[in-house]
């Protein structure tokens, strides 16, 4: 460790093939950098879960006030994709906690490798989430078409189809499907940006950026990765299998 002729901290690479990293002037050593940035983060994963909190308090309410509505709409998922989806993202935990190990010991090639597999994994996941909106679509639940406002007629949001009555006889049949679109459409944008992140990783990698000294953002995208797979594991079985 040095310090550079602006009296920063220079981590120097462990080898050749890596970069040294000037760790930020605002921190005095890596070790006060590393804690700093990691209590920022959790702090930031925390008010995620405030988030998705708050959607799964009304999940709860509307859930417990309509539970014949739930028990229908969630007829009309496929608990088969979301099984899969399932296992494609705690395989995906899987390679992202491999990818950090690897930054950790300096293997940058493997580091690439299982970036790559948990960026694939981001893919599969929403090509799945993809063809399941496209079958929500044909029966008139995607809410796209007709506008946020209120069919007297039907009693639904002006959205709402049905085309083919398979909520005849529930009551406020659009209240699942504004509650499934809303949690399963943030959470792919999470997973859209979790896999930014993950190739923007991968680049940094490529260039060697990040070894044994240093990899900080390696482990904050990991953990922000795991948050994003923590969060499906609460909303399959609450919306494909308790309804």
């Amino acid at each position: 460790m040095s310090h550079d002729h602006g009296h920063s901290v220079v981590v120097p690479a462990p080898g050749p093939g890596f970069l040294p990293h000037t760790v930020a002037h605002h921190f005095d050593t890596p070790t006060q950098e590393f804690q700093s940035a990691k209590l920022g983060f959790w702090l930031f994963l925390a008010t995620e879960i405030l988030l998705f909190g708050g959607m799964f308090a009304a999940y709860f309410f509307f859930h417990q006030a309509y539970p014949e509505t739930f028990h229908q709409g969630g007829k009309q998922l496929s608990w088969e994709l979301g099984a899969i989806n399932t296992t494609v993202l705690l395989l995906s935990s899987w390679t992202m906690a491999m990818g950090v190990r690897c930054a950790q010991t300096s293997q940058k090639n493997k580091l690439l490798v299982y970036c790559g597999l948990t960026v694939l994994g981001a893919v599969i996941f929403m090509v799945i989430k993809t063809i399941e909106y496209m079958a929500k679509y044909e029966h008139g639940f995607l809410p796209v078409f007709g506008g946020m406002g209120y069919d007297e007629a039907t009693g639904q949001l002006a959205w709402y189809k049905d085309y083919h009555g398979v909520m005849e006889g529930v009551p406020f049949g659009n209240l699942f499907f504004s509650i499934y679109f809303t949690m399963t459409a943030i959470h792919g944008l999470h997973v859209i940006i979790g896999a930014g992140l993950i190739l923007w990783i991968m680049k940094g990698a490529a260039k060697g950026r990040f070894h044994a000294h240093y990899y900080l953002p390696v482990d904050l995208v990991g953990l922000y990765w795991h948050l994003v797979d923590l969060i499906w594991i609460f909303l399959f079985p609450l919306l494909y299998l308790v309804p």
